[in-house]
């Protein structure tokens, strides 16, 4: 279920960002009768990608298993960017416009940034690595579960299909930047202690 909310917040988000790029473009450029009718065409579809994005939000917000300061920074931009678009779009005030765009794009950067966890490459030890990355969503165990984590306890996968998913990512995992032989030694380490 998490893999589809998540999906579904991905798609959401990129739709409500383009909405605003393009408002924001025809505002910036005069257009106004073009904004008018693009705002009237899309009226329905972004009262329903806006009610998507925050649904799908709240929940993943509460799949995480521990709030960072990245995610509060990006929380209060699109707090911010959302009042800001209402009141440059009745307006027609270009710079409003363009702050908002601006807080929607930094907190997209930010998400972004976040979906890539990086391993210090002197850790070399599977447990380590596992307890101080994987341990959070994976539990110790392999069986917590957050924010869409698979049962590493049953897991069917061979080590370097492991490695590969730690590499690369897969559905709610974000890939994992380390080098080969640290994704190796995790995998090694998830089927010789925690797989069951």
């Amino acid at each position: 279920m998490y893999s589809m909310i998540l999906k579904i917040h991905s798609i959401s988000v990129t739709i409500f960002f383009l909405i605003y790029f393009i408002k924001t473009l025809l505002l910036l450029s005069n257009a106004n009768d073009k904004l008018e009718k693009f705002k009237s065409y899309t009226k329905i579809l972004e009262m329903i990608v806006s009610v998507l994005f925050l649904i799908t939000g709240i929940y993943l917000i509460t799949q995480i298993p521990e709030i960072k300061t990245m995610l509060i920074i990006k929380l209060i931009l699109v707090v911010l960017s959302i009042p800001l678009a209402v009141v440059a779009y009745k307006r027609s005030n270009k710079i409003l416009a363009l702050f908002s765009l601006m807080f929607i794009v930094a907190a997209y950067g930010l998400a972004e940034m976040s979906r890539t966890k990086k391993i210090d490459k002197s850790v070399t030890d599977g447990k380590s690595i596992y307890e101080a990355s994987c341990a959070v969503c994976h539990g110790n165990d392999g069986k917590l579960g957050v924010a869409g984590a698979s049962d590493l306890s049953q897991t069917k996968l061979s080590q370097s299909e492991i490695a590969s998913i730690i590499l690369n990512g897969k559905g709610a995992m974000p890939k994992v930047e380390m080098t080969d032989d640290q994704a190796n030694a995790v995998a090694e380490y998830v089927l010789k202690n925690i797989k069951k």
